[in-house]
C-alpha cells in the first residue's frame, strides 16, 4: 500500500476538489494544514498518517467519484482502489463518525464490512480538524460548527439527524484532542 506524503495526499485532493467544488476546497485546504500545524503531539508516523487522511478526508465529494452518495465511502473506496495506505483509507471512511450517518444511509453494514474503524488519537485529531474548521475554512468551535451544519441542511435532512446524533462522540473527540494539544502547547 502507498502512504503518499502530505504534499501528494495536498495535490490529490486539489485535482478533485479545487475547480468543482471550490468551498469544500476551501474547507479541506484549512483541515490539511490544521493537521499538519497540530500532529507534533503525535509520533512522526502517526503524524504523517493524520496530516494525509486530513488532506484525503472529502474526496468523496468530488463528482468524479460520486458511487453512493455517501462521501466518507464513496472517497474511501477511490483510495483503496488507488493503493492507498489502508489506515489512511479507513480514516477517512470513518471520519468524523460518519458510521453513524452510514446509519442513517442505510450503508452502516457495507462501511463496517469494508473498512475497520480506527479508535485512537489520530482518529480524534482528524475529527478535531474537521469539525473545528469551517465550509469556508473558518476556524470554528466544535459546538459552532455543528450548529453551522444542521442550518446548512436543515431540518429533516439526513446529515442533520446524523449530526445530532454524532454531537456527543465529536465533542468528545475535540476535547480530548484539545486535553492533547494542552498538554503539548501549554497556555
Amino acid at each position: 500500500m502507498n502512504m503518499p506524503t502530505a504534499p501528494e495526499a495536498r495535490s490529490l485532493a486539489q485535482e478533485l476538489l479545487e475547480d468543482a467544488l471550490p468551498r469544500r476546497w476551501s474547507h479541506v485546504q484549512a483541515v490539511g494544514t490544521k493537521a499538519e500545524n497540530i500532529c507534533d503531539f503525535l509520533d512522526s508516523s502517526d503524524g504523517q498518517v493524520l496530516s494525509v487522511a486530513a488532506w484525503l478526508h472529502d474526496v468523496g465529494y468530488s463528482p468524479n467519484l460520486v458511487s453512493t452518495g455517501f462521501h466518507s465511502l464513496d472517497g474511501a473506496r477511490w483510495l483503496r482502489a488507488q493503493g492507498i495506505d489502508s489506515r489512511v483509507v479507513a480514516l477517512v471512511a470513518h471520519h468524523s463518525c460518519a458510521c453513524l450517518e452510514a446509519i442513517e444511509r442505510n450503508l452502516d453494514a457495507e462501511l463496517y464490512q469494508e473498512f475497520p474503524r480506527e479508535v485512537s488519537v489520530v482518529a480524534d485529531a482528524l475529527c478535531y480538524c474537521d469539525m473545528t474548521t469551517g465550509p469556508d475554512g473558518q476556524d470554528f468551535d466544535a459546538a459552532y460548527r455543528l450548529t453551522e451544519i444542521r442550518s446548512r441542511y436543515g431540518p429533516d435532512h439526513l446529515v442533520t439527524r446524523f449530526i445530532t446524533r454524532a454531537e456527543p462522540e465529536i465533542l468528545a473527540a475535540v476535547r480530548r484532542t484539545e486535553d492533547q494539544l494542552s498538554s503539548v502547547h501549554p497556555r
